[in-house]
């Protein structure tokens, strides 16, 4: 075999590796929790409640504009939102799901996926449950539980203790629904793509999300602008590696009590405690580095949801990731491969979500303390004994999941 030849296969091996296989689900958890710690540093932790908010907010103020400023919720929305490429949360959706589409077309899984009818009816329901539930818990499955106790924030404990039930919960609904509940099961469709064209696709996307950067870095105006590009390529690699390694934290929950599978579950403890520890390194403040001042503010994911607002919101939200059949970063990847049903959730989703924290701003809750207390950990335990509690409970899950992987003890039965 000629030189040229080995080469080229070389090439052809790392480009199925890279792009075409499914990763490991514990080497993408290891990898989200890199870029977590990377986007932090840079500028903030990432979430995907923030981009799907804006976007909320933008319907909002364009049905406001369309129906008029009327008495009611509409008196929310008389200015409007931020600019879609200048909100760090839209930017970080945006390149989320860019990576994601990106992924998917180099991988050939890009595909118009219609789903029966009573799947697009779910993801309605599902859209609302989740824009209520991330509303009431602080976040959705990441800004709620995974940064939540990434940045050592109590509120993540709670919403963790709701998600588990949630996604108990619509198990059980699911496997009442596969018995009970015949109609509109009929009418899926898949319309794919050619694979030259996929990649001409995602060659394409991989081309706009670096000319995005580009502009944002070359913005002279504002520094702020010129920071975006590194949220926009930090989340398209967050985007890309979870779809490509079909990393939903809703399975993690799910599948420990379905199939008895612990391997998501195991992955996503272990990504948070690399994430906390990361945070721990980011909001302490060193005395030699920055006059003493931590790299990141020791505020940022702290929510005052640590009680009922916390739990009873990742209840419902777990509730409608179940229906959706993905979480909130679930969600924004199976959009960018081209899946009709979460195309739907996403706007059901933002304008729920929407109007109901545009409710709970206008009326104090968080800040009157009436969803939960705000609690930063290291403030009670300090930040050694922080990341020891949020380690140990980290531990117990993975161990919890694996012991039922041989024992079937945690499995709801059909």
């Amino acid at each position: 075999m000629s030189e040229e030849s080995i080469f080229g296969s070389k090439v052809k091996g790392l480009y199925k590796n890279l792009c075409r296989d499914e990763w490991n689900p514990t080497m993408v958890g290891v990898l989200v929790a890199l870029f977590s710690i990377l986007i932090m540093a840079w500028w903030r932790p990432w979430g995907a409640v923030g981009a799907i908010r804006n976007w909320g907010d933008w319907m909002m103020y364009g049905l406001t504009s369309v129906l008029g400023n009327e008495a009611g919720i509409m008196a929310f929305y008389e200015d409007a939102p931020q600019n879609i490429l200048k909100s760090t949360g839209s930017v970080i959706g945006i390149g989320f799901i860019g990576g994601a589409f990106v992924s998917a077309c180099l991988g050939n899984d890009f595909a118009f996926r219609i789903p029966p009818v009573l799947e697009m009816v779910k993801a309605v329901v599902a859209g609302v449950l989740m824009g209520i539930g991330s509303s009431m818990a602080g976040g959705c499955n990441v800004g709620g539980f995974y940064n939540a106790l990434g940045n050592l924030s109590a509120h993540g404990f709670a919403m963790w203790v709701g998600l588990v039930a949630g996604a108990i919960t619509g198990l059980k609904y699911i496997y009442w629904e596969m018995e009970h509940i015949s109609w509109g099961s009929g009418g899926a469709k898949t319309i794919e793509f050619p694979a030259a064209l996929n990649m001409l696709l995602g060659f394409a996307g991989l081309a706009a999300l670096i000319f995005g950067t580009y502009m944002y870095a070359g913005n002279e105006d504002s520094e702020r602008m010129a920071s975006m590009g590194g949220l926009l390529l930090i989340a398209a690699a967050l985007g890309y590696c979870m779809q490509r390694g079909r990393w939903c934290m809703i399975q993690g929950f799910r599948e420990p009590h379905m199939t008895g599978n612990a391997t998501m579950a195991k992955s996503v403890a272990l990504s948070v405690f690399i994430v906390a520890l990361g945070a721990v390194v980011l909001k302490y403040g060193v005395p030699v580095r920055f006059d003493g001042d931590p790299v990141l503010a020791t505020a940022n994911y702290v929510r005052g949801t640590f009680g009922w607002g916390g739990v009873v919101g990742g209840f419902i939200f777990a509730l409608g990731a179940m229906l959706a059949g993905g979480c909130g970063t679930g969600t924004l990847w199976r959009v960018g491969e081209g899946q009709i049903k979460l195309w739907l959730v996403v706007p059901f989703f933002a304008l729920s979500n929407s109007i109901v924290t545009a409710w709970f701003k206008d009326n104090d809750f968080e800040d009157d303390g009436k969803l939960g207390s705000f609690v930063y950990l290291p403030d009670t335990f300090g930040y050694g004994g922080t990341l020891f509690l949020i380690g140990g409970a980290m531990l117990a899950w993975y161990l919890i999941v694996s012991w039922n992987e041989d024992s079937n003890k945690l499995i709801v039965d059909m």
